[in-house]
């Protein structure tokens, strides 16, 4: 019930619900439909893989969404890849979020639910990715956004408005259901619950043959198992980087320069007086001056304060123009005009009057030119090299930006090229466990996974000093090697698999004879498993659970599901052996009315009550709305997707 749970709120469907409008636009982008007409290993983009209602799905746009999907999961895993995201279900799931969709939106349509243009409007203005840099919604980034995702204005606003409908129906299905108490105590009793047994491990490499298979015997384990060889994609990249140290010319200011921007900046070397003082507001004038007199009188401000019932408020050192904009001339002058230490008379601001004390004096004599030509030359001088980097940098830009090749841009500019290894996603060196790209390229990565083969392009990675232009000169796509490059591996993989045949049937036969009544040690004995491991399980619920971040072997998992008195054989990841899986006693204590344990689980399960009503109420709009899926085309999306033939 809780994976169910799970799986529905992590669906383009509950997600709105509880993170907010924003993932809507994930849900429009996981949605959506590239033009045109391709084909997917013989199936035509416009062939339907499903009908909702009166609406058909399209090969098309179950592509887009499924493609999306896989760029949303990149953004927690960078190295994966297509066929492993279908794998592992993922496509089922997106295809199954995706005529739900479908269905919510024709049944509340149905029945009158409305999801206007003004709201599905200010849903768009509310998504950041569609603002300028001034924060403001810009139709220009906005049409450029919905070109990047490949999807027109027409499909975004239908899939907002589909998720605003959705939630128009879900909203009072998932409005906290309460656990009866009896049901309640039966949950709760599994934290509490204690199981005993064994578990064993029949090992493949323990029977894993030694020689080598034949040509043809491994050829042909290597075609049934591709997926498990498939490499991720990689990119070689080519990258020159300049700076100032490509600045040519003299950047020395003269004598007039220096002179002029002393005169522009005279204010800045005039004398200066920053103050900084403690003070709180209070509503009158009467109750400002009662208060000053008490502090004068010995009590502190702070004290005096505290007994009124107002904050306190420490400010930093301030000059009078900073001061009287954060509070009013009129206190400005009095703060100014007061000794270290001593306090001011009330002074009134829009907040109310001010009682105040002068903490700290800064005093900065005036400097003349002489003072600080040293410190209006380095200005100078920075502001040239900048301006010269700038002029660089746009001369190289313009270069790059009518094609020409990074090879020739760093030849004209005197630039060196360096070349980096192979790269995947996530910036580490392909082949080499831990070895990560040099951080000067680091800021490009997800950039140059986007790009093209031989198109440069200009990244700025120290605002205003260091310069990258970089391309990809190489792409070596996510596929399956071939099995000359990986022979040894699989070779191993082969012997692993192998040796799992044969464990299997050890472990079958040792189960046999447990589930007759012999014991654990002796079954496995009999069946002749050597080398084996045997462990005594003593465990409660809640000490499995005891550590959250830690993952749950699945032999554990399974003990934990099991009926007393039962075993089960379970296959370890990677063709690494068999588990057998052998409970002899579950021991469960009664749950108190006043155990806190109880209430805990009402709330928890509570959560998970709404998503099996949502998921209970979507399987009732998909029946009256009527839902028939085309199986065939489905499976012929799912293949294409996986690189199958």
């Amino acid at each position: 019930m809780i994976s169910l749970f799970r799986n529905f709120f992590q669906s383009k469907i509950g997600l709105p619900i509880f993170i907010g409008f924003l993932v809507i636009v994930a849900l429009a982008f996981a949605a959506s439909d590239i033009s045109g007409s391709a084909t997917f290993g013989g199936l035509s983009g416009d062939d339907k893989i499903a009908a909702v209602g009166g609406e058909t799905i399209s090969a098309n746009e179950a592509n887009g969404a499924v493609n999306n999907a896989l760029t949303r999961e990149r953004q927690q895993n960078p190295t994966i890849t297509m066929p492993q995201f279908v794998a592992d279900g993922s496509f089922d799931a997106e295809i199954s979020v995706l005529i739900d969709r479908y269905a919510l939106g024709t049944f509340a349509r149905k029945y009158g639910l409305r999801a206007g243009d003004n709201l599905v409007n200010s849903e768009i203005l509310k998504i950041p990715a569609f603002r300028s840099l001034t924060g403001e919604f810009d139709p220009d980034t906005y049409q450029a956004a919905l070109r990047r995702q490949g999807i027109t204005d027409a499909i975004l606003r239908k899939d907002i408005a589909d998720g605003l409908l959705a939630q128009q129906i879900l909203r009072p299905v998932l409005g906290a259901p309460r656990l009866p108490k009896a049901a309640a105590k039966h949950y709760a009793s599994l934290a509490l619950e204690r199981r005993r047994g064994q578990i064993a491990l029949v090992s493949s490499i323990a029977y894993a043959p030694e020689g080598d298979p034949s040509d043809k015997v491994l050829s042909a384990f290597y075609e049934q198992n591709r997926a498990n060889f498939i490499l991720p994609e990689r990119r070689t990249l080519r990258f020159a980087r300049f700076g100032a140290e490509n600045v040519s010319g003299d950047l020395t200011p003269n004598e007039a320069q220096i002179a002029a921007r002393f005169e522009r900046d005279a204010d800045t070397y005039a004398a200066q007086e920053r103050r900084a003082f403690t003070s709180f507001v209070v509503p009158t004038e009467d109750a400002a001056k009662a208060i000053t007199a008490r502090i004068r009188a010995g009590t502190s401000l702070e004290a005096a304060a505290a007994q009124a019932g107002f904050n306190v408020s420490r400010g930093q050192l301030r000059d009078r123009e900073q001061t009287g904009s954060a509070t009013s001339a009129a206190i400005a002058e009095a703060l100014f005009a007061a000794d270290r230490g001593s306090l001011i008379t009330p002074a009134r601001s829009s907040l109310g009057w001010y009682v105040a004390r002068v903490d700290e004096i800064e005093r900065t004599p005036a400097r003349t030119l002489a003072q600080v030509r040293g410190e209006i030359a380095e200005q100078l001088k920075a502001e040239m090299l900048a301006a010269e980097l700038e002029e660089l940098s746009s001369k190289i830009e313009g270069l790059v930006d009518t094609g020409t090749s990074l090879l020739d841009v760093a030849e004209q500019f005197g630039l060196t090229v360096d070349v980096t290894p192979g790269l995947l996603a996530n910036g580490q060196v392909f082949g080499a466990p831990g070895q990560t790209v040099t951080p000067a390229i680091r800021p490009v990565i997800e950039t140059a996974f986007q790009m093209e083969e031989g198109n440069p392009q200009l990244a700025e990675i120290v605002p205003g000093a260091q310069f990258l232009v970089f391309d990809v000169s190489d792409i070596t796509t996510s596929a399956a090697p071939p099995l000359g490059e990986v022979r040894d591996a699989a070779i191993s993989a082969w012997r692993i698999a192998e040796g799992s045949k044969k464990a299997k049937k050890v472990a079958e036969a040792a189960l046999k004879a447990i589930r007759s009544g012999t014991p654990v040690a002796k079954a496995l004995s009999d069946a002749g498993n050597t080398g084996g491991q045997l462990e005594q399980i003593d465990l409660t619920r809640a000490e499995l659970l005891a550590n959250a971040n830690q993952r749950l072997p699945s032999s554990l998992v399974l003990m934990f599901s099991m009926a007393q008195g039962s075993a089960k054989l379970l296959e370890n990841q990677n063709d690494l052996g068999w588990f057998i899986v052998n409970l002899d006693e579950i021991v469960v204590d009664d749950v108190a009315d006043d155990n806190p344990l109880l209430a805990q689980t009402q709330q928890q399960i509570a959560r998970a009550l709404s998503g099996e009503y949502a998921e209970q109420l979507s399987a009732a709009v998909r029946e009256e709305v009527g839902v028939e899926r085309n199986e065939e085309a489905i499976e012929a999306l799912k293949r294409q997707l996986s690189g199958e033939s």
